[in-house]
C-alpha cells in the first residue's frame, strides 16, 4: 500500500504556533489585570465615598465585585492553561505532520468569558 507522503512542518509553522501562544497569553494577562480593577471596584467606591462625605458609610457596601474579579482571574489562569496545552499539543502534530483542528476546550473558555460577562452585566445593570 502506498502511503500518503506528507510534507514536514516548516520553521515558519512553528513560529506560527508560537505566536498563538503568546496571544494566548496576552489574552490570560488581560483577563487577569481587568478582574483584579474588578476587584479593586469596590475598594475605590468606598476611598471615594469617604473623600467626599468625609466618613465612611456605617453598613459595608455589599456587591458582587469580588467574586466576578475572581472568576475573571480564574478565567485568565485557565486561559493560559489552555494556550500552553494547545501549543503542546499542535508542536507534537507538526512534528509528527499530522496536525487534527480541536475546538472543545475553545468551546470551554469561551462559555467562561460569556459567563463573567453576564455576571458583570448583572452587577452593573441596577447601578445605572
Amino acid at each position: 500500500m502506498n502511503e500518503i507522503e506528507r510534507p514536514k512542518a516548516s520553521a515558519s509553522d512553528h513560529l506560527a504556533n508560537e505566536r498563538t501562544f503568546l496571544a494566548w497569553i496576552r489574552t490570560s494577562i488581560a483577563l487577569m489585570g481587568f478582574g483584579f480593577v474588578v476587584v479593586k471596584f469596590s475598594l475605590f467606591v468606598k476611598q471615594l465615598s469617604l473623600a467626599m462625605t468625609g466618613q465612611i458609610a456605617p453598613t459595608p457596601v455589599k456587591g458582587f465585585s469580588g467574586l466576578i474579579g475572581m472568576c475573571l482571574v480564574a478565567i485568565g489562569a485557565l486561559t493560559a492553561l489552555i494556550g500552553y496545552l494547545r501549543y503542546r499539543r499542535i508542536e507534537k502534530q507538526l512534528l509528527n505532520a499530522q496536525f487534527y483542528p480541536q475546538s472543545r476546550l475553545l468551546l470551554v473558555l469561551t462559555a467562561g468569558v460569556v459567563i463573567g460577562s453576564l455576571l458583570l452585566l448583572y452587577y452593573l445593570l441596577p447601578n445605572l
